[in-house]
């Protein structure tokens, strides 16, 4: 049943974790391009479609934890300072996602769509800065999630002998 959790857990989290990864990082630039001087609906409904991606596939990411949490305990690995660290670090990724990414993406695409906006009026909303932390928060996002994989892979004090 172990290998079963574990199989689970690393699928969740390559299917979940890695669209979230990737679109999350393409958004900024899909922005830049929305706002510029080429035809912005195509590239609107690119921006759509990566926020979309981000936001399903965060919620299909809440089963990474519960079958992580599922393989520890069948490891009985709940407390080793690793898998804490793990842990912690997963909640400040999913608290970067909810609370600072998923709000900042919907709010640069509401500028985006606005109907009484042009490219140039979305563009003078949608200021460097804001999309330079959007950039820097996804970049947290994806430090945190590589941090965790890491660790997953290392375990420090692991009986594999690798």
């Amino acid at each position: 049943m172990t290998k079963i959790l574990l199989i689970l857990h690393v699928l969740a989290a390559v299917i979940a974790v890695g669209p979230v990864t990737v679109a999350g990082s393409m958004f900024p630039a899909a922005v830049r391009r929305a706002t510029g001087p080429s035809d912005g609906k195509e590239a609107v409904a690119a921006v759509r479609l990566l926020h979309r991606i981000c936001r399903v596939y965060a919620v299909v990411g809440l089963a990474v934890p519960v079958f992580g949490f599922a393989t520890a305990g069948s490891l009985h690995v709940l407390g080793t300072p690793w898998l804490v660290v793990s842990i912690v670090l997963t909640g400040l990724a999913a608290l970067v996602l909810a609370l600072l990414i998923l709000p900042a993406q919907e709010t640069v695409l509401a500028d985006l769509t606005r109907t009484d906006s042009g490219a140039a009026t979305a563009a003078a909303r949608l200021e460097p800065a804001r999309i330079r932390r959007l950039a820097m928060l996804t970049g947290t996002f994806n430090l945190l999630w590589a941090t965790v994989t890491v660790l997953m892979i290392v375990r420090p004090g692991s009986t594999t002998g690798v």
